[in-house]
């Protein structure tokens, strides 16, 4: 808990510090694309990526196609997540000209930093990794060598580009630890190449899956910035309430409806305690109709913009080859400096 508070005022500090000097930050984020990102993609963290990029801080996203197959044995529309994830980074504001958008597959030198890296960490403290710990304990198997891991995975990404800002949820702040752990010690033992990157602690608001669990592609319960309106209002009428007629907002005791409710308030920029009066003795019927007129008007300019975008056909694939050759570039320069610093430059 101490730890949380000194990062939390920490992230304070480096709030402010951006907004007075982003030219001297670095960001690092991305995600894994494992499916259609979502309206708590959009919430939890493309907002805030626009953001920093609004302000001036210059950002590397990371699509990571190899982190797909950490926990699936497949990667059968992984190229199509990857198109569909740069077209709703596009739609919500991300500007290829100031965020370096790449793939982590297209990427050599940053993978080839993972040699050096696994030799900075034990196992244990890969097993201590809460991602890896929690796919351990859910599924019941061996972990494979990708999965166990990951966290060197991250910081090879972190680290790659110098990053030294990293945007993360308060639950994700131990992957950047070890980030920062690697960093000193590569720095302790080879001399200083790497900077000591810091989490900032965005608060972003958790959008519920549909079900009141987390939204997530993996429950099935999300809804995807690319689903048409018709879509989005089917995918709400099939949420599961209850038969209460008055509306409440009651996470524990009435997850489905307090899920609708918390969804629409996030769109409407309100609260689901005043959204669940309004509605009052309507029932989930009406509140199912608000949820979704809610979600389609705030998803309305970005899909307009979605659409237009997807009909030049050629654009995507420009926008990842400019990101790519930028990424490898840079990935090249770091690890020239990794060969020289251990040694290897023959």
């Amino acid at each position: 808990m101490e730890s949380f508070i000194a990062a939390a005022q920490r992230s304070t500090e480096l709030a402010a510090a951006v907004g007075e000097h982003p030219e001297k930050f670095r960001v690092l984020t991305g995600e894994r694309p494992t499916g259609p990102l979502h309206l708590g993609h959009y919430f939890g963290t493309i907002r805030e990526r626009v953001r920093l990029q609004q302000v001036g801080v210059e950002t590397f996203l990371v699509l990571a196609d190899y982190q797909v197959i950490t926990d699936r044995d497949t990667m059968a529309h992984v190229r199509e997540n990857v198109y569909g994830a740069v077209l709703d980074y596009l739609a919500a504001g991300m500007d290829p000209a100031r965020t370096t958008i790449f793939t982590h597959s297209s990427i050599p030198a940053l993978n080839q930093l993972l040699v050096p890296f696994l030799s900075l960490v034990t196992e244990a403290e890969l097993h201590r990794n809460p991602t890896v710990k929690a796919e351990a304990e859910a599924s019941g198997r061996a972990l494979s060598g990708l999965l166990l891991t990951y966290p060197v995975h991250q910081a090879a990404d972190i680290l790659f580009c110098k990053g030294n800002l990293v945007p993360v949820g308060k639950d994700n702040l131990p992957h950047v630890e070890m980030t920062r752990v690697i960093a000193r010690r590569f720095n302790e033992r080879y001399g200083a190449i790497f900077p000591v990157p810091e989490p900032l602690i965005t608060a972003t608001p958790e959008v519920p899956g549909l079900d009141g669990r987390k939204m997530s592609k993996s429950y099935g319960n999300a809804i995807a910035l690319s689903m048409t309106p018709d879509e989005t209002v089917a995918v709400i009428r099939r949420t599961r309430t209850d038969h209460e007629r008055r509306i409440t907002f009651d996470p524990g005791l009435r997850p489905g409806v307090s899920a609708l409710l918390s969804t629409a308030a996030l769109c409407m920029n309100t609260s689901p305690e005043e959204l669940a009066d309004s509605i009052g003795g309507g029932g989930s019927g009406a509140l199912k109709a608000v949820t979704a007129a809610a979600v389609n008007e705030f998803l309305a300019p970005l899909r307009e913009r979605r659409r237009e975008l997807a009909a030049d056909v050629g654009l995507v694939q420009s926008v990842l080859r400019q990101g790519n050759e930028r990424a490898a570039a840079v990935a090249e320069a770091t690890l020239a400096q990794v060969r020289d610093a251990m040694g290897t430059v023959y």
